[in-house]
C-alpha cells in the first residue's frame, strides 16, 4: 500500500533540501520584504526629504522660468525639454529609488541566500489545472491564508486609528496654525503614523517568515520508502554495489595471483596488512610495490608467498606505512630506503644472493 501524506514523518534529507531550494521552493515572506522596505522608506524620506523637495523646487523654478531651453514654446525643443524634466526627477529621486532597491534585495538575501533560478518560471501545465486551482482555494493552508489576512487589516486598523485618536488634538489644533506650520506638523504625525504601521507589518512579516519556514519543512517531510529510495539514488542499488564489490575483489586477486610470486619479500603486519616488494637493480632506482592487501588479501598475499618460497619479514610499522602511502607500481619514498635496504640486505643473505 502506498504511503501517504499522514506518513511523511521523517525530516527532509540535505538532498532534499537542496533540490527543493534549486526549484525555487524556499522560505520566504513578501511581507517582511514590504515591511522592511516600508520602513526603509521612511526614514529615506525622512531624511533625504528636504533635500528632495528643494531639488524640486530648483527643476520647476528653472522649468517656469524657461531657462531649461532656449525658446520652450517650440515644437524642436520639447525633447530637450522631456530630457531636461527626466533628469531633473532622477537626480532628485534617484538616489532614493537605488537605495530601496538596494534594500528589497538585501531583504531577499537575508531570507534565502543568494539563489538564482528559472525552475520557478519554466511552464507547468499542472499549475494551470482549473480542479487543482478550485482545491487550493478551499484547503486548509488557503483558510489559514485568508484568516492571516484578515487578521493583519484588523491590526492595522486598529493601530492606525489608535494613533490617529491619540493625536486627535494636535490634528485639531492645526487649523489655527500658519500654512507652512501646518505642514511641518501633519508631516510630523504622518511620520510617526507610518513608523508605527511599518513596525507592526516588520512584526506581522517576522511572524509570517516563521511560519512559512514551519510550513516548508513541513511540506519538505518525507515518508521511510522515500528516504530508502534516496539512499538507494545516492549510494546506489546494494545489489549492484555487491556486484562491483566482487569483481574488483576478483581483479584484485588476479594481480595479487601475478604479481606476488616476482615479489622479493613480503613486509607485514602481521595479520592485517600486507605489502609485496621487488627489486631489480638493472630496471629499477628503488624497491616497487607490485602487490599490497588488508585482511583477506593480505592473508591471500602470505598463502601466497609460502607457496612459492617468498620471505615474509614482520615490521608492523613499515607495513602500516607502506600501505597507506604507496599505490602498487610505485616506487618507495626515500624515507623508506634504509629500512627497505636492511630488510633486502637480510632476505639476500637467506637466499645467498648478492645485495646491490
Amino acid at each position: 500500500m502506498a504511503e501517504n501524506d499522514q506518513e511523511r514523518t521523517e525530516s527532509p534529507t540535505a538532498r532534499r533540501r537542496e533540490e527543493a531550494r534549486n526549484e525555487g521552493n524556499v522560505a520566504r515572506s513578501v511581507d517582511l520584504q514590504a515591511a522592511i522596505a516600508l520602513l526603509s522608506a521612511i526614514f529615506l524620506l525622512y531624511m533625504l526629504g528636504l533635500r528632495i523637495m528643494g531639488s524640486m523646487r530648483l527643476s520647476f523654478a528653472t522649468l517656469l522660468a524657461g531657462a531649461s531651453t532656449d525658446n520652450p514654446t517650440r515644437a524642436d525643443d520639447v525633447p530637450s525639454l522631456l530630457f531636461y524634466c527626466v533628469q531633473a526627477v532622477m537626480s532628485a529621486a534617484g538616489p532614493l529609488v537605488l537605495a530601496l532597491a538596494a534594500v528589497a534585495v538585501l531583504a531577499g538575501i537575508a531570507q534565502v541566500g543568494f539563489l538564482l533560478t528559472s525552475r520557478p518560471l519554466q511552464l507547468n501545465l499542472a499549475k494551470l489545472s482549473p480542479l487543482r486551482g478550485l482545491r487550493n482555494l478551499f484547503d486548509a493552508r488557503s483558510a489559514v491564508r485568508l484568516g492571516m489576512s484578515v487578521a493583519k487589516l484588523f491590526l492595522i486598523a486598529s493601530v492606525a486609528c489608535w494613533v490617529i485618536y491619540g493625536d486627535l488634538q494636535t490634528i485639531i489644533g492645526l487649523a489655527a496654525l500658519p500654512p507652512m506650520a501646518i505642514f511641518g506638523a501633519a508631516a510630523e504625525i504622518v511620520f510617526w503614523l507610518g513608523v508605527k504601521l511599518a513596525l507592526l507589518l516588520l512584526l506581522l512579516g517576522l511572524i509570517d517568515y516563521l511560519y512559512q519556514r514551519f510550513q516548508r519543512e513541513r511540506d519538505l517531510r518525507m515518508t521511510k520508502q522515500e528516504i530508502r529510495e534516496e539512499f538507494k539514488r545516492m549510494e546506489g542499488d546494494p545489489l549492484i554495489k555487491q556486484r562491483r564489490f566482487r569483481v574488483a575483489r576478483q581483479l584484485a586477486m588476479q594481480r595479487i595471483n601475478q604479481a606476488v610470486p616476482k615479489a622479493d619479500v613480503i613486509v607485514t603486519n602481521p595479520t592485517h596488512f600486507a605489502v609485496a616488494l621487488q627489486y631489480d637493480s638493472k630496471k629499477m632506482t628503488a624497491p616497487k610495490v607490485v602487490a599490497k592487501g588488508a585482511d583477506f588479501l593480505a592473508m591471500r598475499i602470505r598463502q601466497l608467498a609460502v607457496i612459492h618460497g617468498i620471505p615474509i619479514v614482520e615490521r608492523q610499522e613499515l607495513a602500516r606505512a607502506l600501505y597507506r602511502s604507496v599505490e602498487v607500481g610505485q616506487e618507495i619514498p626515500a624515507s623508506f630506503y634504509a629500512t627497505v635496504a636492511e630488510i633486502l640486505a637480510y632476505v639476500y643473505r637467506l637466499s645467498g644472493r648478492r645485495s646491490a
